[in-house]
């Protein structure tokens, strides 16, 4: 047995439903013959659950010429790393990589995808926060199932609540009577923003996914300003004038340096559920015209559906993308989507550096 040769054929193989190879991706992390077989271990900087068979099957096929049929013994393996964020600002402990999902109006589903978002990251092998930053109107805990849950304190920060498939959440819907209006003004909203991040006890996250409220106010520009942004996704419907807002949003991540990594059209089209007829009740591919003019990737294209929906006022995200693989796939290839872009990005070396004090 060639183990060279073996390292060149592996170093070959693509990465299915990319246009990456093990080899472009320094997968590969070791390959050794013992006697009982061959052992090869890959270490991805993104999640691969959802095309761990089929990358197995690729390898077994590829190599079996070369092996003469010894068992080949596959390790797959998930190391996330921090990335580079916007100048000026420090990463936070225990969180390696946060976006940003925003919209430019309420009503386009934001809260919804950022929840699905999340349970798909999860799948995919990731470990996954969530952080509520619609302080008016905190609605990821019911989406997410722990809205009757209340953080503990340890040693003055709070702990975020663990959703179903492991995802850390944190809301200001926890710690404030989600009956009462919210009347804080902007630096109210920020400081609450800030507190909710900076003094949650984050367990390696190596996915943190920020629901914005809609717009462009204090909540978007003190993320801008004072929290480390790996990237942002930009959620829309195919409407006019939501386009016109969602243009806005982009605009402002443009500004502030933060980038997108695509943009994801919801309610694309409605489905029946009595006959199946699909209708583009909200006009057509106005996300996709959007994406295309920005020079971003379209991330996909929702259906308005009636599971999706019951789903969120359940707060059973995690058992309708187990029960529809339809629409758990639209979100698994988005999220598939934002792990590679944030795998292209620069890596942050800044917690490497040593402080210095001036005394």
């Amino acid at each position: 047995m060639n183990i060279q040769n073996i390292q060149t054929a592996l170093e070959q193989l693509p990465i299915p439903q990319s246009m990456r190879t093990l080899g472009s991706e320094k997968a590969i992390d070791s390959v050794a013959e013992r006697s009982d077989g061959l052992y090869i271990k890959l270490q991805f900087g993104f999640p691969v659950n959802h095309i761990r068979q089929a990358l197995t099957e690729q390898i077994q096929t590829a190599l079996n010429p070369l092996t003469n049929g010894a068992p080949l013994h596959i390790d797959i393996g998930l190391s996330v790393a921090t990335h580079k964020v916007q100048p000026g600002v420090n990463t936070i402990k225990g969180v390696k990589n946060i976006i940003a999902i925003a919209s430019g109006k309420g009503g386009v589903g934001k809260s919804t995808t950022t929840a699905n978002l999340a349970v798909a990251m999860a799948n995919m092998g990731a470990r996954v926060g969530v952080l509520d930053a619609d302080l008016y109107g905190p609605s990821q805990p019911t989406m997410l199932g722990v809205a009757q849950s209340k953080p503990e304190q340890q040693d003055k920060k709070l702990i975020p609540i663990i959703a179903e498939g492991g995802i850390q959440v944190m809301s200001i819907g926890f710690l404030v009577d989600t009956e009462q209006a919210v009347v804080w003004r902007g630096p109210m909203l920020s400081q609450a923003l800030q507190q909710l991040l900076f003094q949650s006890q984050w367990d390696d996250v190596d996915y943190l996914f920020i629901d914005l409220p809609p717009g462009t106010g204090d909540i978007q520009l003190t993320l801008s300003q004072k929290v480390p942004v790996t990237g942002s996704v930009v959620v829309t419907t195919p409407q006019d004038i939501a386009l016109i807002d969602a243009r806005k949003a982009v605009d402002m991540f443009q500004k502030v340096n933060i980038p997108i990594f695509g943009v994801l059209e919801n309610m694309s089209v409605h489905i029946c559920s009595q006959c199946g007829h699909a209708e583009a009740i909200f006009g057509s591919d106005g996300g996709k015209n959007l994406a295309e003019n920005l020079g971003v990737p379209l991330l996909g294209q929702l259906p308005l559906s009636l599971p999706v929906r019951e789903a969120m006022d359940n707060g059973s995200a995690v058992q309708m993308q187990a029960s529809q693989p339809a629409v758990a796939e639209i979100y698994t290839q988005a999220a598939w989507q934002i792990a590679q872009a944030i795998a292209d990005k620069g890596k942050d070396f800044s917690s490497r550096f040593p402080k210095i004090v001036v005394e």
